[in-house]
């Protein structure tokens, strides 16, 4: 993911940064509580494509 591009990003639902999930190739968005798929090196923001956090996964810091 690209850093210049991340730093721009947010979550449209609560405008909160994104933060990067190699692991799982999506951004996550703590304050919302989704976690938004990347296919194609494209970011899917859009909240019907969103998966929900898990408790813990919300809690968790970076």
């Amino acid at each position: 993911m690209d850093k210049k591009l991340l730093d721009i990003l947010v979550c449209p639902v609560s405008k909160a940064p994104l933060e990067y999930n190699a692991d799982a190739n999506e951004l996550i968005c703590r304050a919302s509580g989704l976690a938004y798929p990347i296919r194609d090196d494209i970011p899917v923001l859009l909240e019907s494509e969103a998966r929900t956090l898990t408790a813990d996964e919300r809690l968790k810091e970076k």
